[in-house]
């Protein structure tokens, strides 16, 4: 009996480990290595193509921000691009709002089918009617840094894979100090690691907003889901067909944490428990296919996805090397306590690097002490996920 629980200690520790290795990999990447990514294009050759080029917004509820996301939008389009909005189920005034800009917008109203994913199903199937070349996902909610849809697109094109841009959320001014802590742990997930995958010459998840496709992948894509985490399933169903996503740094867009506390916590809870359920519920699944078929790219999209939000890992290298340490002093086998130290090393080693080039901007030495509450605060997120309740469909986040 001692035996098999020395076993079983060891696997756990190796199945904890392999997240934090592949974190520490992908950071030293983004620090260490370069490559000539797709960001060397310029207006120049967008302007001698021909390719049409259409904004897909979808919103729900959305009236009180979407302006300032179309004349984003609008101010980097060409005479023969489109921008369109889906007011999805909306409550508010959206639609009007939109259609007062001269914008065009359709609207959809089933309440039965709630989610993001059939927003979009929604207005690739109205662009249909008049095809595009290349489709530009942005979120109702979204400030566009200028020439990046111009960069989207010109990569789509040089390429024929989709683009996933730089997606970064921002703090509120004023805000607490975990906001801080936040932003941070968004820049590691969304500019970080995808940053060390595309130095790598790897390809990276698509984050949801600012990503470009062309369009026979993106009609034939199965979008029309309730799923909350639409965009990093689709980032593994294009890469199982072989065409998966690359990353261009260069088209960056932001959006900002809601300021009020509750709706910063619903989002994150509502991130965080989409994410562990796709974990739980497809990567054992896409693992084995992926070294089936001989499929690098799902393989490593796959392993990315396995790495569970920050917050969820580091509590379970602790809880692990915790009960490594009580079991090595009992008289139990020492190896997974040593795998478990070792692998918080890794992760210390890679948080503390992302922080020197990413983060101390945002979060100073100072701030460090509102890590671990921060960690702890997520704790009923994670209880409640394996209570067996599930993150429900699309809602507006509260941003008052």
């Amino acid at each position: 009996m001692v035996t098999l629980v020395s076993y079983l200690l060891v696997f756990v520790s190796l199945l904890l480990a392999v997240p934090a290795v592949l974190l520490a990999v992908e950071v030293m990447a983004a620090l260490t290595l370069r490559r000539a990514g797709t960001t060397g294009y310029t207006k120049r050759h967008i302007r001698q193509s021909t390719a049409v080029t259409a904004v897909l917004v979808p919103a729900h509820n959305e009236g009180v921000g979407i302006l300032s996301t179309i004349a984003d939008i609008k101010s980097q389009l060409f005479s023969s691009d489109r921008l369109l909005v889906v007011a999805d189920n909306c409550s508010d005034d959206t639609a009007s709002i939109t259609e007062a800009t001269g914008t065009e917008v359709v609207q959809r109203d089933e309440p039965g089918r709630l989610g993001k994913g059939y927003a979009l199903d929604f207005g690739l199937k109205h662009l249909s009617l008049n095809p595009p070349d290349i489709v530009v996902i942005i979120d109702a909610d979204c400030r566009i840094d200028e020439g990046a849809i111009e960069r989207l697109t010109t990569a789509c094109i040089a390429t024929g894979q989709p683009v996933q841009g730089l997606d970064l959320m921002t703090a509120p001014n004023k805000s607490p100090i975990n906001y801080r802590v936040a932003e941070f742990a968004w820049r590691i997930k969304n500019w970080v690691r995808p940053l060390g995958l595309n130095h790598l010459a790897l390809p990276c998840q698509l984050m949801g907003t600012g990503m470009a496709f062309p369009w026979p992948l993106i009609r034939s894509a199965n979008l029309a889901t309730g799923s909350i985490v639409e965009d990093l399933k689709l980032g593994l169903d294009l890469a199982q067909s072989g065409a998966a996503p690359i990353f261009c740094p260069a088209a960056r867009v932001t959006s900002q944490f809601p300021q009020s506390l509750a709706g910063a916590k619903n989002q994150r809870k509502r991130w965080e428990e989409g994410h562990i359920s796709l974990i739980l519920s497809i990567v054992p699944r896409y693992i084995l296919e992926s070294i089936a078929h001989k499929n690098l790219n799902l393989l490593v999209l796959t392993l990315d996805t396995a790495i569970p939000p920050l917050s969820l890992l580091v509590l379970l290298l602790v809880g692990m090397m915790s009960i490594a340490a009580a079991a090595a002093l009992v008289g139990m086998t020492p190896v997974p306590f040593v795998i478990s130290l070792a692998a918080i090393v890794f992760f210390a080693l890679a948080i503390f690097l992302s922080w020197l080039k990413f983060g101390r901007d945002i979060l100073p030495p100072s701030a460090f002490g509102s890590i671990v509450p921060y960690i702890l605060g997520k704790i009923p997120i994670y209880r409640q996920l394996l209570s067996g309740k599930r993150p429900s469909s699309w809602t507006r986040t509260d941003r008052n």
